[in-house]
């Protein structure tokens, strides 16, 4: 199967009752992304064959009750974090899904934050402000942040994010002109496709560690 086909499934548990809060789902799906990336496992093929173009689309779904527990069932993993359970399954081709995940709705998944996040620490993948986002569309967004720090990280700098179970903060921007300032100073940044809500080309996040300055992540 072509390579440029594949697309990287999550899948956010939202029950009505306990929704997450917005920032924890955010970083639990670039946690899950890391963890995918750093240990392959028996999907090291189809994350190869995934990240081989550098067109590394994601797709975040939402799930709650018997649709979370089907999700559940399918191969993949759960990252649990603070409020948030995200599931990240191997790559599939996009016009492949699993039936159980296809059926999981994409659109209108909304989140809010009910309490001020706590203070940021390095890691942090930066959201542009200057853009109306879903929370799952910025979930994937900050899936692919996450994914260009790894990919220009070293290897001792990727071993010790491990160690310390991928710590990630994710923030807003004070305003647009500090994102474009971080965008242009050599940071990784994420330049959107432009398939869904956004206008292609559109710098969506910027990814900020000590180790990342004037690195430039592969396309």
């Amino acid at each position: 199967m072509n390579a440029e086909l594949y697309v990287l499934p999550l899948v956010v548990r939202i029950e009505r009752a306990t929704p997450p809060e917005r920032t924890d789902a955010l970083e639990a799906a670039a946690k899950a992304v890391l963890d995918l990336l750093a240990d392959p496992g028996e999907w090291a093929a189809e994350v190869h064959a995934w990240e081989a173009t550098g067109k590394i689309r994601k797709v975040v779904r939402r799930a709650r009750g018997a649709e979370w527990r089907r999700a559940v069932a399918l191969p993949g993993r759960t990252i649990e974090h603070r409020t948030a359970e995200v599931r990240v399954h191997p790559p599939v081709p996009l016009d492949g899904w699993p039936r159980d995940l296809a059926r999981l709705q994409v659109k209108g998944t909304e989140l809010t934050d009910t309490v001020a996040p706590g203070p940021a620490e390095p890691p942090i993948l930066w959201e542009n402000p200057a853009l109306e986002m879903s929370a799952g569309k910025a979930m994937a967004q900050a899936g692919h942040a996450a994914q260009l720090a790894w990919w220009a990280s070293d290897e001792g700098e990727r071993a010790a994010w491990r160690e310390q179970g991928f710590p990630v903060t994710v923030r807003k921007a004070e305003s647009p002109a500090a994102f474009e300032a971080m965008a242009a100073a050599g940071l990784p940044v994420v330049r959107d496709a432009g398939f869904t809500e956004i206008e292609p080309g559109s710098c969506t996040f910027v990814a900020d560690a000590p180790w990342l300055a004037g690195r430039v992540a592969r396309p």
